[in-house]
């Protein structure tokens, strides 16, 4: 079992709690649920703005404890105000360290949009997101089906959630079929955590050109920023800011 098969194992038993502990309608009833939300995607493609969605994590299963004494509002408020275009907090737990609250935090201090980072397995989730603020959430094409995220890519405009759809190898591009906003090309293998910026660059050329691309891991220079953004990439989720 790879680290991945843990996670999403783990997570589709935690969800099952998360129902039993807190129904539908009471997420319905929290007031981030009423509110419009705000567009990644025309953040990211605004010629004006980096194109940065600025991570905020506060350990990973690949560097272990990253930063566990920061605060979400100051760091994710300093990461607008130097300019990122979006952020992006990591909801999970158990792996990562984040919460909901986390999220909720960085919607309430910030004016830009926030991408809720999660291993979403589950329409519960998108019903979470939403109740606690996001503008947007990630689908990871490696742990869904064509007909998944379809099924979640429909729940989450219906929400007025947007979607950055994440793919790492070839074989998911079948799987986007329209259903996304955005998306990602992550350059880290989720299997086994091996980080390649040319993966970004191959996958890139195979997607039409209209379609809003974000590279994602491994960014840690502006060289390589400028690098993709040559190849077409509109956006840069950056998770190693911390």
């Amino acid at each position: 079992m790879t680290i991945l098969d843990e996670i999403i194992a783990y997570k589709r038993k935690e969800v099952a709690s998360c129902k039993e502990l807190v129904r539908i309608s009471e997420l319905e009833r929290r007031n981030h649920f009423q509110r419009t939300a705000y567009s990644l995607k025309q953040f990211v493609l605004d010629s004006e703005r980096t194109g940065i969605i600025a991570e905020f994590k506060r350990k990973s299963p690949s560097k272990g404890i990253i930063n566990d004494a920061v605060e979400v509002d100051e760091v994710t408020q300093a990461y607008a105000a130097g300019g990122a275009s979006g952020l992006s907090v990591l909801t999970d737990f158990n792996y990562f360290g984040g919460t909901l609250q986390d999220l909720e935090l960085a919607r309430q201090v910030n004016k830009i949009p926030v991408l809720r980072k999660e291993f979403i397995v589950d329409e519960y989730q998108l019903i979470e997101a939403k109740a606690f603020g996001a503008d947007a959430i990630l689908l990871i094409a490696a742990v869904l089906d064509a007909d998944e995220i379809k099924n979640l890519y429909n729940l989450a405009r219906n929400l007025g959630l947007e979607v950055l759809l994440e793919i790492h190898a070839k074989e998911e591009l079948e799987k986007i079929n329209g259903h996304a906003d955005l998306i990602g090309i992550n350059n880290r293998n989720l299997k086994t955590f091996e980080v390649d910026i040319e993966n970004s660059i191959t996958l890139a050329g195979m997607l039409p050109k209209e379609m809003p691309k974000v590279a994602e891991s491994g960014i840690s220079n502006i060289q390589t920023i400028k690098s993709l953004k040559e190849k077409g990439f509109d956006g840069f989720l950056i998770g190693g800011i911390l």
